[in-house]
């Protein structure tokens, strides 16, 4: 047979092939970008530091431990300029995963492209820009819902008439299936997010223009290890996005009902034990995404083999594009149709997950839409997780080297160095004093005046773009931008998903609830389970299982969510007389975070109190914990949650 003769046309583009990259610094990230670009990388994909994404200056309270560590700080127009010299924006697809602050972002990338002679009009790119998933799983949200859904809409209007080739909001359901959806929740949450800011959109341009605007939201989603059913959920979603698109809003053109979507496979199966199997996890996720041509990514970044471990090194990332450039250059798949066409078991399983999807959807659109759904999506999201981590626990999901496998040779790719990148300390000092040289230089006058614009526009209810990207180029800062929009707009606290009511949820637990009513008894009152988040991270399904499961033991638990101060969360101790404190930090901070909240326990006469922490959390940095007073580390190896309680029961025990 030829070569010719399998194919019914020329083959297939290779997808964009990126590596989400950001740390310590914008000038160390530019060179890690220009390197992976040197290396066949053929777009960007740029991650933001906590403090960036939540709108936070590198020295805010809340930004101590956190700058550099999950991606890279940008304070200001310098901190974006240094992000991206010698790469010109007007030859670059830069993705940019960045919601709260999404506008903002965009204004400084303009702004910078604007410096480079580029015409915006031809820029080519992302901004995240979903709030609304921020709400039920990642955290990084700043203002409430409605004024952040009209931000989005800000944003896509404002491309569409100055930034056309601009994908000006990616519905995200990547951190959906993180935060544990199933299938069908993953394709009924996202669809639903995408509708709602459609309906917002719609009343902003003339009629004959929205099908072009529907053309451009995009999609970001998750590829897990069950990657037949990945694969027949990517399928489900070309045929639901394109039904929605024309059934509710009319659009006639089939290219703007194309559902058009980035992925960056499953984190949250790596495992850090042999986490040198990971490696074929994530070869196997992107097959789920990469084999069908009718529901192909356009955008593939995938993690790497040790994320499970901390920061990946450039190596480690090297390794990963490796594995799509293989794929994409050395196999025949690109030269095919559609290899699943017509296949029966195929059909059927997307037909199910398309059936189950639009139940839940017209469930979500009985309660007035995504936006009015927020709390029972989350709730439901937590009682999946749950379900995933039970299953996991009674050995009826296996995980290899986890549950089942475990006896395993030492790894040789975890090296002296513990086979991850650590970022300096001393980063958070200079990106600081970088900071304050950049305030002492600009022009206060024109800062104020931009500030007046930006304030302004925020009440009157004008699109943000215009004032936003002025006020980037007056030198106005990141934590002063965000600080309009809470002046403007408030603050919100999102739900939990955990309820603190007693449970009736016993199975298998009959032996910890009788542990848990025992040492109660010995306290005189129901054992008082303190959990909590401190610093930026807003990964909080390890905090909200943990806390879910004490409640089903019986524990009185207090879990108020994400982003609280270590002084808030010791004056939370006191007032709820807390036998047990746990702290979970995933992005790195554990150390500054921890060692600051335990010296205001102590201070404030709480030295007797027992504290537990849990995160990413390499060897030494457990030790360095232990020494500073910490009873027990846990990390993801420790994935029996019933031994965790124990401990809990332990510990409080007078």
């Amino acid at each position: 047979m030829t070569n010719t003769d399998h194919q019914q046309g020329k083959s297939d583009r290779p997808w964009l092939i990126r590596t989400y990259a950001g740390h310590s610094t914008a000038t160390a990230s530019n060179a890690l970008y220009r390197s992976n670009l040197a290396k066949g990388q053929t777009g960007l994909s740029v991650a933001f530091d906590l403090p960036t994404q939540t709108g936070y200056d590198s020295d805010h309270t809340l930004a101590r431990g956190e700058v550099g560590k999950v991606g890279v700080p940008v304070c200001h127009l310098g901190d974006m300029r240094a992000l991206f010299d010698q790469i010109p924006l007007d030859q670059m697809n830069t993705s940019m995963t960045i919601n709260a602050t999404a506008p903002w972002l965009l204004s400084l990338y303009i702004a910078v492209a604007e410096e480079q002679g580029a015409d915006i009009r031809g820029l080519q790119g992302t901004v995240q820009n979903d709030l609304i998933k921020e709400y039920l799983s990642r955290g990084t949200y700043i203002c409430p819902p409605k004024p952040s859904l009209k931000m989005i809409a800000d944003v896509a209007e404002y491309c569409y008439s100055n930034v056309p080739k601009w994908n000006p909001m990616n519905v995200c359901s990547y951190h959906l299936q993180e935060a544990g959806a199933t299938p069908e929740q993953e394709l009924a949450f996202a669809l639903a997010t995408g509708q709602a800011v459609l309906d917002e959109l719609q009343p902003r341009v003339p009629a004959e223009d929205f099908p072009a605007l529907v053309g451009r939201i995009s999609f970001f989603v998750n590829a897990g290890i069950r990657f037949v059913t990945e694969m027949c959920k990517m399928r489900a979603f070309v045929d639901l996005w394109d039904e929605i698109c024309e059934t509710r809003y009319g659009v006639s053109d089939p290219k703007f009902r194309r559902f058009r979507y980035g992925v960056q496979v499953n984190s949250l199966g790596l495992t850090e034990q042999q986490p040198e199997n990971n490696v074929y996890r994530i070869l196997i996720e992107m097959l789920a995404v990469t084999l069908s041509k009718k529901a192909r990514a356009r955008a593939v970044q995938l993690p790497a083999w040790n994320e499970a471990l901390g920061l990946p090194r450039p190596w480690d990332q090297q390794w990963s594009m490796r594995m799509q450039q293989i794929l994409a250059y050395e196999t025949d798949l690109l030269e095919y149709e559609d290899l699943f066409e017509g296949n029966p078991a195929v059909d059927r399983k997307v037909e199910e997950l398309k059936t189950g999807a639009r139940a839940e959807l017209a469930n979500l659109e009985g309660m007035g839409g995504a936006v009015a759904s927020i709390e029972y999506m989350k709730s439901r999201l937590v009682d999946s997780n749950a379900e995933r981590l039970n299953r996991i626990e009674r050995n009826e999901t296996i995980v290899v080297g986890v549950n089942r496998w475990t006896e395993g040779e030492p790894s040789p790719l975890q090296t002296e160095d513990g086979g991850i990148m650590v970022v300096d300390p001393a980063v958070e000092q200079e990106q600081i004093s970088r900071l304050n040289d950049w305030r002492q230089d600009r022009d206060d006058a024109e800062v104020q005046a931009a500030l007046v614009a930006l304030r302004a526009a925020a009440k009157a209810g004008d699109n943000i773009m215009p004032p936003s990207i002025a006020a980037a180029k007056a030198g106005v800062t990141t934590g002063e931008w965000a600080e309009e929009m809470r002046k403007a707009h408030g603050t919100y606290r999102g739900p939990t998903g955990v309820s603190g009511s007693v449970s009736n949820k016993t199975e298998g637990l009959d032996e910890l609830r009788e542990k848990v009513d025992v040492v109660s008894d010995k306290l005189g009152r129901r054992l008082k389970f303190l959990v909590g988040k401190p610093g930026l991270d807003g990964h909080s399904n390890g905090a909200e299982q943990i806390a879910f499961r004490a409640r089903d033991c019986g524990m009185d638990i207090s879990y108020d969510g994400i982003r609280l101060t270590p002084a808030e969360l010791v004056a939370a101790a006191i007032e709820d007389q807390a036998h047990v404190v746990g702290l979970s930090i995933l992005s790195g901070s554990h150390l500054p975070l921890v060692q600051e909240t335990i010296d205001r326990m102590r201070a404030a006469g709480l030295a007797h109190i027992p504290v537990i922490v849990g995160g990413i959390i390499p060897d030494d940095d457990a030790n360095t914990l232990k020494q500073m007073g910490v009873a027990r580390v846990y990390t993801p190896k420790d994935f029996e949650l019933n031994s965790i309680m124990s401990d809990i029961a332990i510990l409080a025990t007078p």
